[in-house]
């Protein structure tokens, strides 16, 4: 891969050489942000990462990271419509932020965290309690809609016709038609958190907080569960055009094939990035290239191809702080490492 070959020329170190300093920490910025890293996404040429402060820092809009006071306390969500920040905190704040600051208050709910956003094309959505709220614009009302227990995760599909929300006892799929929206219970017993799509829209993925990723084929309700994680599945991420899903959870990156009908039906995984006992907390995978950069419990970052016979790059030392975010801008020209101790790493590949 045309990246990995960049970094390992510019002084990436392999496994076996983790003491020695690395091409992102010589060349990039390191912050310490006072509070642990709760999330990040990327849009335009940048990337914003929210804090356990409630600051929200805005990083390749300026010479410095630009930031931001949003939320009172935690930052507990975040998204992006493509030209801001959608923002959610346990302040029971929703807002939209952008790179110069402008903060506008889109709803508050009180005592209620903002536990949940989502956004696509033309539609934004957050979720405090048992209820999601679904706007078409800001001067509109939202649509309520309501579900058995506390949301875990929002999703919407690219043409922005289906949403997914997660709860106990599996997903509520709504689609859209002629501007109504109905419901579809996809159940499976157990707490579901973070969901997605997959790129082509076939299957639908949630992470589980029983240590499991379970998956629907969304053309016949067929379902599928991928248990004996370790450790809970904390991060995901869309590999390739094949493509492959990276996951956390294990003393290895595991990529579950997607590539056929059925995808990971009756298939074995891909294992990568095995650093002994270390468990992988956060991946990021890129999208047209079967790599994942995977972030370790103890604060390691590593570029990692899938081949089980290659070896990973080293791009971050140990540090002792749990890896929580690795965000890659959109044309993967910079990307953000963030952990649990609030230590950033913005770095240009």
């Amino acid at each position: 891969m045309q990246d990995k070959i960049a970094l390992s020329a510019l002084g990436g170190s392999s496994l076996g050489h983790e003491a020695e300093e690395t091409y992102l920490e010589s060349r990039g910025i390191s912050l310490k942000m006072g509070a642990s890293v709760t999330g990040a996404v990327s849009f335009g040429q940048g990337v914003a990462a929210g804090f356990g402060s409630g600051e929200i820092a805005f990083f390749g809009f300026d010479d410095e990271p630009v930031l931001v006071q949003a939320h009172e306390s935690v930052v507990l969500c975040l998204t992006t419509d493509g030209e801001s920040v959608l923002s959610g905190g346990d302040d029971g704040r929703f807002l939209r932020v952008t790179p110069d600051g402008n903060i506008v208050e889109i709803a508050t709910f009180g005592t209620k965290w903002v536990d949940c956003v989502g956004a696509a094309q033309g539609l934004f959505a957050c979720s405090s309690g048992r209820t999601v709220y679904l706007w078409f614009d800001e001067k509109s009302s939202p649509i309520l809609l309501e579900h058995p227990s506390t949301v875990g995760g929002i999703a919407f599909d690219e043409r922005s016709k289906q949403m997914a929300v997660t709860h106990y006892g599996g997903v509520t799929l709504w689609e859209q038609k002629n501007g109504q929206w109905t419901s579809l219970l996809l159940p499976w017993k157990g707490v579901h958190g973070a969901v997605d799509f997959s790129p082509d829209g076939r299957f639908l993925i949630t992470l589980m907080q029983e240590n499991a990723v379970h998956i629907w084929r969304l053309t016949d309700g067929a379902d599928l569960e991928m248990s004996g994680y370790p450790k809970k599945v904390k991060s995901f991420s869309w590999m390739g055009e094949t493509p492959y899903l990276a996951t956390s959870g294990a003393d290895e990156v595991i990529c579950w094939p997607f590539d056929g009908k059925d995808g990971p039906l009756r298939r074995a995984p891909v294992c990568i990035g095995r650093r002994g006992e270390q468990v992988v907390t956060c991946v990021r995978a890129f999208s047209s290239d079967n790599a994942v950069l995977a972030g370790y419990r103890d604060g390691a970052v590593f570029l990692c191809e899938l081949d089980e016979s290659d070896e990973a790059v080293i791009l971050r030392r140990p540090t002792g702080a749990e890896v929580t975010v690795i965000a890659l801008t959109c044309s993967c020209s910079h990307m953000l490492i963030g952990d649990a101790a609030g230590c950033v790493v913005w770095a240009s590949l």
